[in-house]
């Protein structure tokens, strides 16, 4: 796999700054918000990385659904439903406790600060 790293858009180099700056503290320094800048930067741009890849294997299961309509096998399609379900009900409890435990890290984060 071929690795470049892209320097990130002056769009979304804007928009982390908009934010640093926004929640800006009392008494920070500028290399503070920039350094705060950089972190929200790269959670945008991992943030957009995610969302094309969700974007590509949405369109890859619905190009594999399309396929499947114009040759259809009552077993393969049986199998590939049972395993799509299965995906889903197997993820969907570790993503919510994901999101739980951050939360409840952030607000108790916020109340000892």
């Amino acid at each position: 796999m071929n690795k470049t790293t892209q320097s990130p858009s002056p769009e979304t180099q804007a928009e982390a700054m908009q934010i640093a700056r926004a929640t800006q503290k009392p008494g920070q320094t500028k290399e503070q918000t920039k350094l705060i800048a950089q972190g929200i930067q790269k959670g945008i741009e991992l943030y957009k990385k995610q969302q094309k890849a969700k974007a590509r294997e949405r369109d890859k299961f619905r190009k594999k659904q399309l396929k499947e309509k114009t040759a259809p096998d009552p077993t393969v399609q049986a199998q590939s439903e049972h395993t799509e379900v299965q995906k889903i009900v197997t993820q969907s409890p570790i993503a919510w406790i994901l999101l739980v435990l951050s939360w409840a890290g952030f607000i108790g984060w916020h109340f000892i600060k």
